[in-house]
């Protein structure tokens, strides 16, 4: 069977840590890919701020994996609209893809909050998780735990909203993002740039 790992998020810009996660992720796991999933609307974002343009989401993602021959870009949840519930995402890359065996890939804080994900019990019928833990934390054990395979790492603290936050102050992020999709989101004025 074919191993994908699904990295989902806003990628609202995506930046070198989403980059590396799937990498790491794609390694260890022995994936043959990983698919980088943009979300509509992920449910624990809704109403607090104004996500960019799916458009300009998924250039910016095919941009930064454009030189990865296993990554690849899935608009699945794009073409569903609404709320993005990782269950009626798996549920129909299950039935796309019979001869798939599929990976969700998280990080450290979202394995804590698995037991509170919508319809959990039968997601992990569907998929196993990948989780990224940071030395030296603590994941307290559930029982989820048979269905996460944790990746040991330290991630450096770089997120959308820091990037955000620094475009809109003026301030450089280049090597927080590809150079492709710092040009981009200049080239379209995203996040409070100039296009210089």
């Amino acid at each position: 069977m074919k191993r994908i790992g699904i990295l989902g998020g806003t990628f609202d810009p995506i930046h070198n840590a989403h980059l590396l996660i799937a990498e790491q992720a794609r390694d260890n796991l022995q994936l043959d890919e990983v698919w980088f999933m943009p979300a509509y609307i992920p449910p624990h974002k809704q109403e607090k701020r104004e996500i960019t343009g799916a458009k300009h989401r998924v250039q910016m993602v095919q941009a930064a994996i454009a030189d990865n021959p296993h990554f690849l870009m899935t608009s699945v949840e794009l073409n569903r609209g609404g709320a993005s519930y990782t269950f009626d995402t798996m549920n129909q890359l299950v039935k796309d893809y019979p001869d798939t065996r599929f990976f969700f890939i998280i990080g450290g804080d979202m394995i804590e909050m698995l037991p509170k994900w919508h319809r959990i019990d039968e997601l992990v019928q569907h998929v196993r998780f990948i989780g990224f833990k940071r030395p030296h934390s603590v994941i307290s054990e559930t029982k989820y735990t048979p269905y996460i395979d944790l990746v040991p790492m330290s991630l450096w603290d770089l997120s959308s909203t820091l990037i955000r936050n620094k475009l809109a102050a003026g301030k450089s992020i280049r090597y927080l993002v590809p150079a492709e999709v710092e040009r981009y989101i200049k080239e379209n004025r995203l996040y409070g740039t100039t296009g210089k």
